[in-house]
């Protein structure tokens, strides 16, 4: 496992150090060389990690299996950090979307700006919800 790992980081170091390299050169060679040695990069690291990934597995759950943790703890652990993740993920599209059409709406119309905020602020919110709720999961773990 620990090759692996060491075969994905000399991986990345040696897509770094060749991006470099093919960057300050000023030709148009180079970007397509670049494009070229990044998909072949990709294509190894990604499976490294994913087969790195697969084979700690079993060592996770030995570890797992000696802190004789119930069922329903785990479940609550997951289920908390479903609900936090979630909820993150729904506030940023939503303060996305929100936030740039605020924006237009602003620049067509100074005026508005606090009517603005109040709907960023209310995407904002849908995260904070989340937290507490993931908090009041791990409290009653």
């Amino acid at each position: 496992m620990i090759y692996m790992l060491v075969a994905a980081f000399i991986i990345v170091i040696g897509t770094i150090t060749y991006g470099f390299v093919e960057g300050f050169k000023e030709d148009m060679s180079g970007k397509s060389k670049l494009k070229k040695a990044l998909r072949i990069n990709l294509g190894v690291f990604v499976p490294i990690i994913s087969a790195a990934i697969i084979f700690m597995i079993p060592n996770i759950v030995h570890a797992a299996g000696e802190a004789s943790v119930g069922t329903a703890v785990g479940l609550g652990y997951i289920a908390a950090a479903l609900c936090t993740g979630l909820a993150t993920i729904g506030a940023g599209y939503a303060v996305g979307s929100v936030g740039s059409s605020a924006l237009g709406a602003v620049s067509e119309d100074p005026k508005i700006l606090g009517k603005t905020l109040i709907y960023v602020g209310l995407a904002e919110g849908i995260a904070i919800y989340g937290l507490i709720i993931s908090i009041m999961i791990l409290a009653k773990l």
